[in-house]
């Protein structure tokens, strides 16, 4: 039985897991979909009941009903690279890609849809109020006046994207920053915003989150961090990232928001504040691991191959690959 994976050809991180599957002898294929017609190839036959289905990357032919788990790490956008390519292309090619696999009965991390909707900010803010992490006061909104009227109740605020990455080529981290205090908010009007009240962090929390295991990593913030540095990921801060435990009512607050989000793996931003609260930020459903494994030591690729190599279940299961009961 084969694992799947789905990225780009230069994708460290990947290569990490690729490694460890390696090492165990499990076969693997790993394609790009923005390949599909120049270098990627399917065919799915459904007839008198049944459905066999086959890839071709690579020189290498993998049968649908062969494979055993899927990795949606982070694929392009199917038949960019085609040799004449078009919005339709990219539909035809995503609705025939994707809805193969959903017919091979494999295991997802992370399945198509449940990665989808993962995706959405303002819907992790509701899953991680349900879920019982503390979630600082945010608002989303077009409407200036409502910004004032949130900054004059949350005077020290940040202001981050609501959709994340920002689509260029290669895609850009747009930084969370912090709101200056004379503020006027009226470009609210042209594009939703997010605004949210800034954490005083004593930490940043990085836990990772694959199948039922979570690793954790704390980066202590300096006593004499800038304030308006508030992204750890451009801050200036030599500080390296240290294994940490979980407190557990936090762990338990996790593994429901796992649950309810359906996925196998996800990458959660905390921001640990004086009193030692774990305030969520997000989670990111195929967010990188590699800087926290390089400093920290903790086995996450290794984690990550073996969940991909589990046995094939013996029954029908969630998205996540946990167990349900049939329909």
């Amino acid at each position: 039985m084969t694992v799947l994976i789905l990225t780009g050809e230069e994708d460290v991180t990947a290569d990490m897991v690729v490694m460890h599957l390696n090492a165990s002898g499990v076969p693997v294929v790993r394609l790009d979909p923005a390949d599909l017609t120049a270098g990627v190839a399917l065919s799915g036959e459904y007839v008198h009941g049944s459905f066999r289905g086959h890839l071709s990357s690579g020189g290498r032919l993998v049968s649908m009903s062969g494979l055993r788990s899927v990795w949606v790490r982070r694929p392009g956008v199917p038949a960019a690279r085609a040799a004449q390519p078009s919005a339709w292309l990219t539909e035809e090619s995503s609705q025939a890609l994707y809805g193969m696999l959903r017919s091979s009965g494999a295991r997802w991390m992370n399945h198509p849809d449940a990665a989808h909707r993962a995706r959405h900010k303002p819907w992790q803010l509701r899953l991680a109020q349900r879920s019982g992490l503390p979630v600082p006061a945010t608002l989303i909104t077009t409407f200036p006046q409502a910004a004032r009227d949130f900054a004059e109740r949350f005077p020290d605020l940040v202001v981050k994207p609501v959709s994340g990455v920002h689509p260029q080529e290669p895609p850009m981290a747009v930084p969370t920053s912090r709101v200056a205090p004379d503020t006027d908010f009226g470009a609210v009007a042209y594009g939703p915003t997010l605004l949210q009240r800034r954490i005083v962090k004593r930490a940043d929390i990085r836990l990772t989150v694959v199948g039922d295991t979570l690793l954790t990593a704390r980066k202590a913030a300096p006593a004499d961090a800038d304030p308006d540095e508030v992204d750890v990921r451009f801050a200036s801060s030599a500080t390296l990232w240290q294994p940490a435990e979980v407190p557990p009512r936090v762990a338990t607050a996790v593994r429901a928001y796992i649950q309810g989000a359906e996925l196998a793996y996800g990458a959660f931003d905390f921001a640990e504040d004086a009193d030692g609260t774990w305030w969520f930020l997000e989670c990111n459903q195929s967010g990188q691991f590699g800087f926290v494994e390089v400093e920290t030591g903790q086995p996450i690729a290794r984690t990550i191959a073996e969940w991909l190599a589990r046995p094939d279940p013996q029954e029908p299961e969630h998205a996540n690959g946990r167990r349900t009961v049939a329909p």
